[in-house]
């Protein structure tokens, strides 16, 4: 490992400075408690700028902790893409393993998927950024390798300054040659609790179609404005609910009832909810690739845009003549 972790030596970042930025990783500044650790938000002063940062600080307890610490300094060196958060450099001394990236000034996706706040529009624009995201991850010429990310969530979904998407936490990720892109990859961390992909533990590992599920569950969660997993619920588990009412046509029912009125398209809405439909299927051949799902979110956002381009000076025309 020491071989390898020289090749990234240009981005270790002191213990020290890194402390100093998270306020010693205090708890109000903690983002999430992933499998592999917490997550802190912080400023750091670094190479004369003063940057919003996220850190993850690894339990070195954890047995596999120095693979996945590896794993995720490798894959964010590698990619390079708008919708991916960006390593700034790592810390490895005093039996602490700490990756810092760049922060989403808003924090993530979870966060506001009740928020009357965050409009239909904004919703698609995100699920249109994410999508972007993992077609790259999954494919892009530039490599001879495609990546899974295994732990898609509206958690590990970041939102800078202007609600533009950034994908995070790579920790679990897992590296696939392109030719062998269907195979199964055996993987001991599967994931976050009601977004995991049902199928992994039939067929004893995960595919790029499991990142598809993932992105489903995310799809749902950003139409009904709850979480995956809603305890003391009758229906607590938001896969299984959304499965249902799709099937029945009561989709209506679920949907937030603040976005009821702002879906202006209803192919719009059509397209959006057969997608995310879709990459549910139990069978992992039959959903969808990211390159589909990239054309028909942007189809949907596409729609829904036109809609409100007509609707507003319509209102305004009416207005008008209201007053005069």
């Amino acid at each position: 490992m020491a071989s390898i972790m020289n090749q990234f030596a240009h981005l270790q970042i002191p213990l020290e400075d890194v402390a100093k930025a998270t306020n010693n990783f205090h708890h109000d500044n903690i983002i999430e408690h992933g499998g592999v650790g917490i997550a802190y938000k912080g400023r750091l002063l670094w190479s004369g700028r003063l940057m919003e940062i996220a850190t993850r600080r690894f339990d070195c307890k954890h047995g596999d902790g120095d693979l996945e610490f590896l794993a995720e300094i490798s894959a964010l060196s590698d990619l390079k893409h708008k919708n991916l958060v960006s390593i700034i450099g790592f810390c490895d001394e005093i039996d602490e393993k700490i990756i810092v990236t760049t922060y989403g000034a808003n924090g993530s996706l979870g966060k506001y998927l009740n928020s009357l706040n965050l409009t239909w529009k904004q919703r698609l624009r995100i699920c249109v950024d994410v999508a972007h995201a993992m077609s790259y991850l999954h494919y892009d010429e530039g490599r001879d390798y495609a990546i899974i990310h295994c732990n898609i969530t509206s958690d590990t979904i970041l939102l800078d300054e202007n609600g533009e998407a950034k994908l995070s936490s790579f920790e679990i990720s897992i590296k696939q040659s392109v030719n062998h892109k269907d195979q199964v990859c055996p993987c001991e961390h599967t994931g976050t609790m009601g977004c995991v992909d049902p199928t992994i533990e039939k067929t004893g590992g995960v595919t790029h179609k499991s990142d598809i599920y993932s992105f489903g569950v995310v799809l749902f969660e950003i139409l009904c404005g709850r979480k995956a997993l809603t305890e003391n619920e009758d229906d607590r588990f938001l896969p299984e609910s959304a499965k249902y009412h799709y099937e029945r046509g009561t989709l209506h029912d679920i949907i937030h009832p603040h976005l009821l009125n702002q879906i202006l398209s209803p192919q719009s809405l059509l397209i959006y909810s057969k997608v995310a439909y879709s990459c549910l299927n139990e069978d992992r051949a039959h959903r969808p690739d990211m390159h589909y799902i990239v054309a028909e979110l942007e189809k949907a956002l596409e729609l829904q845009l036109h809609c409100e381009n007509i609707v507003r000076p319509f209102f305004s025309i009416l207005l008008k003549s209201k007053s005069t």
